[in-house]
């Protein structure tokens, strides 16, 4: 609007002067508050960091809240998580036939590849027992997963039972031992004769 008026009055030299000053002042106050902006948020206090309310929890109360959270992490991929949970020097015994997966690096491998043909996981805990002594404890659940396994529906059941240390003021997945639960068929005693069929 103030360009077509100036041109209306014909004043070409003072056109281009004020083109030139509403630029300069549209850009200074895009700088301003730019800047303003800016300094507003490194002036705004940072968003404050979730604590650990753990830490004032009773012992027991805290290994069972670590156990939820490692099978969280677990569920969903969170390794970084599931880390926090267990420990560098950890042995692992799974529920198939293999030798003890001893350490974190092998075991992290073992299930980024388990994990990679896993989608829709939930695992469930029930019926878990919890015992301390001194810097130690140990955990035994049940567990109930379920999962698309490789594009297929898979259902399984079985045991765990973890040993935690205490290390510094953190516990920490030391062992784990998981049995996975075969579904059991009906078997027909071998001294049992097949019933005769009735007859008419």
């Amino acid at each position: 609007m103030i360009r077509t008026f100036i041109f209306a009055h014909g004043s070409r030299g003072l056109s281009r002067s004020l083109s030139v000053l509403l630029v300069l002042a549209f850009s200074l106050a895009l700088a301003t508050t730019a800047a303003a902006q800016k300094k507003k948020k490194t002036t705004a206090p940072p968003p404050p960091t979730p604590s650990d309310n753990t830490s004032a929890m009773p012992d027991e109360q805290r290994i069972d809240y670590l156990i939820s959270e490692m099978l969280g992490a677990w569920q969903v991929g969170d390794i970084d998580k599931l880390h926090k949970c267990i420990a560098d020097d950890v042995s692992v015994v799974n529920g198939f036939w293999a030798p003890p997966v001893i350490g974190w690096e092998n075991y992290v491998a073992q299930y980024k590849l388990q994990r990679a043909r896993t989608q829709q996981v939930r695992l469930d805990r029930t019926n878990t027992l919890l015992r301390l002594t001194g810097k130690f404890a140990w955990a035994c659940y049940q567990w109930d997963f379920s999962a698309v396994v490789d594009g297929q529906p898979e259902i399984a059941q079985g045991q765990t039972t973890l040993v935690f240390e205490k290390r510094g003021d953190a516990w920490v997945v030391v062992h784990n031992h998981t049995s996975l639960v075969q579904a059991s068929q009906p078997v027909t005693p071998a001294n049992t004769n097949p019933p005769s069929p009735a007859k008419p």
